[in-house]
């Protein structure tokens, strides 16, 4: 009775052992969270930020301008960074300091007083590194004074050119009088010699300390009007012509000798996104109606989405839920989508299609060897508002690589070796892989009749290789493969030898 009992317990082992190999296992993935995102295959419109517990998140990426070929200077003062991502200027110095708080993106500028500013030297192709007509142009930035004071410098240019044999001196300056910002172009517009050649464009709403404001000063080489705006709307223009109406003589840009461009030399306050285009970009379209909102939204209202790379099982999975840590502020959306596949590098945008999914609930049929995970992150409607990512759990069910055989004899032959090998415990063989080589553990065998190393073959038993060379020692190992795909291959049986030879 002992002896029964104790062969029923060890039948009972070896049933849960086996179980707990053939049948599929549960897995978790996690994305984000502690560890932070690894790399993704799709940012488009999103980046990292800090998320829940102060964790890395997927966050919609502001829309700030990004640099083309009409760039002519772009500060974004993002990751603490003060340089031209245009390439057309050189820093010359630095007072400003990084600060957070950006209006957009997460980096903005700090200046402090009369200390000097941000000073840039022009390259021979940049506006400002050259003589000559500029054309068209638009300078902007936006703003957040501290105390907006007289005689304060946002922007400033002096240079001077040769005009019969006569130095005049030119300037472009933007400063403060009486909380309201003044362009002053001195000399800059070929044949306007009104006011001693000097044009003032000055905004008649004040501009209020400790608010973000949005600032455009345009010229259109085409008609002639240089027009001054805030948040979207016009504050002041001139159509700089021979009557000061449009239609008429236009009177032209043109700059002297390059000289220095100098940002917030005298200024206390935050700046952000200080750029210089040589076009009229149409801001008009980014504007929004409300008096007193920033002129663009700063997050596209189309949204980012953000995809995985293909993640890689053993023999394939089973996807089953997915769980998130995220914040959605009010009117903000998250949609979460999954696919799979058993060969990805076929894979296009839309094949294998997308399946939305709800995190928290069951996932419909989707299995393969790979997988990957999107989300669709959406701002408010005013475009000023983002939600984030923090973590996604992925629970799926994995089909575990097949089982080798259990024991593999090789017996020498005359320029064979016959293999013989018990069948696989686990379910789902399709066949079996022959490795052989001529030192122990390296299977890199070229000489048997059948081909080099390893040999496909059925599920079978047994298998004879030929052609091997008398005297010289082999070593063998066989592995499975799955019904499902025979390049989803399982570990090495035991090493097994012979030394083929005449009997």
């Amino acid at each position: 009775m002992n002896v029964y009992r104790k062969k029923t317990a060890l039948i009972t082992i070896l049933f849960l052992i086996l179980n707990c190999s053939i049948f599929s296992q549960d897995k978790e993935l996690i994305l984000g969270g502690k560890s932070g995102w690894p790399a993704l295959s799709v940012m488009d419109g999103v980046t990292r930020g800090k998320g829940r517990y102060g964790h890395e998140c997927i966050e919609l990426a502001t829309a700030a301008r990004s640099v083309n070929d009409e760039t002519d200077l772009f500060v974004s003062y993002e990751n603490k960074s003060f340089v031209d991502l245009s390439n057309h200027y050189e820093i010359v110095s630095n007072s400003l300091f990084a600060t957070t708080g950006a209006v957009m993106g997460h980096g903005a500028a700090l200046s402090r007083g009369t200390s000097g500013g941000l000073v840039l030297k022009g390259k021979p192709d940049s506006v400002f590194g050259a003589q000559g007509n500029p054309g068209s142009f638009e300078i902007e930035f936006y703003l957040k004074p501290s105390i907006a004071g007289n005689g304060e410098v946002i922007f400033s240019w002096h240079s001077s050119r040769i005009v019969d044999d006569y130095v005049m001196y030119q300037l472009i300056t933007a400063t403060f009088t009486n909380n309201r910002l003044e362009w002053n172009f001195t000399n800059v517009f070929d044949g306007y010699k009104e006011n001693n050649g000097e044009l003032l464009l000055k905004s008649y709403s004040a501009v209020i300390p400790d608010g973000w404001t949005y600032h455009v000063i345009s010229y259109d080489e085409e008609s002639g009007l240089l027009e001054y705006k805030i948040n979207g709307h016009t504050e002041a223009l001139r159509y700089i012509t021979d009557g000061g109406r449009e239609g008429r003589t236009i009177f032209q840009p043109v700059l002297g000798l390059p000289s220095e461009i100098k940002i917030c030399p005298e200024y206390t306050g935050c700046i952000d996104d200080f750029r210089i285009v040589r076009h009229l970009a149409g801001h008009s379209a980014d504007c929004h109606d409300d008096v007193g909102t920033i002129v663009r939204d700063r997050y596209k209202v189309s949204g980012g989405r953000f995809e995985t790379q293909p993640i890689a099982t053993s023999a394939g999975a089973l996807l089953k839920t997915i769980d998130v840590i995220e914040n959605i502020p009010p009117q903000t959306e998250i949609r979460y989508y999954v696919r799979a596949g058993d060969n990805f590098f076929n894979w296009t945008d839309n094949s294998p299609e997308w399946i939305q999914v709800m995190p928290g609930e069951e996932i419909p049929e989707v299995r393969g060897r790979y997988f990957q995970i999107a989300a669709e992150l959406f701002p408010d409607g005013g475009g000023m508002i983002t939600p984030s990512v923090t973590k996604i759990t992925v629970d799926y069910e994995e089909i575990p690589l097949p089982l080798p055989p259990f024991k593999l004899n090789a017996k020498a032959m005359d320029g064979a070796v016959n293999l013989t090998w018990s069948y696989s415990a686990g379910e789902g063989t399709g066949g079996y892989y022959i490795y052989y080589g001529s030192r122990p553990g390296e299977y890199l065998g070229r000489d048997a009749d059948q081909g080099p190393s390893p040999i496909k073959v059925d599920n079978i038993t047994s298998f004879r290789l030929t052609g091997l060379k008398n005297g010289a020692i082999y070593y063998f190992a066989v592995s499975t493969y799955s019904e499902i795909d025979e390049h989803i291959s399982g570990s090495l049986s035991n090493e097994a030898y012979a030394r083929p030879g005449k009997k």
